[in-house]
């Protein structure tokens, strides 16, 4: 499936989503998103990075590895699989596909979302969507 295909599901799906995208965490590169409002250009050039940072930013590797180390795990594999945000009227889901952990899926939904559904539907997209 195309990153562009995640997105629209993700739209469809995920109750109240008002944004979504596909980040590419080796490059470091948005591979789709699509937002139902419209956001200055730079906003949308630094979400990507934004969210390579916070899956593997200097000090997130390193809290990864020791915890790792605390619990005797011995692989390279990551840590931390999903980061939910709250901000002042929405909520920010990023999740890692399980089908390649190096692809992020976000989404964002209105602040009155009903938790369980938003976070059981964006689960059933990590487990299920490939690029």
């Amino acid at each position: 499936m195309s990153a562009d295909s995640i997105v629209k599901n993700a739209l469809a799906t995920v109750p109240k989503a008002v944004a979504a995208g596909v980040v590419d965490m080796a490059s470091g590169m948005m591979l789709s998103i699509k937002t139902v409002e419209s956001h200055p250009q730079r906003v949308l050039d630094i979400l990507a990075p934004a969210t390579r940072e916070l899956f593997e930013g200097e000090l997130v590797t390193t809290i990864e590895n020791l915890f790792k180390q605390a619990r005797g795990v011995k692989s390279d594999d990551r840590y931390f699989q999903e980061i939910l945000i709250s901000s002042t009227h929405l909520w920010h889901y990023f999740g890692r596909l399980k089908s390649n952990p190096r692809i992020v899926l976000t989404v964002v939904t209105t602040g009155d979302v009903n938790m369980g559904m938003f976070i059981m539907k964006c689960r059933e997209l990590t487990a299920s969507e490939s690029v």
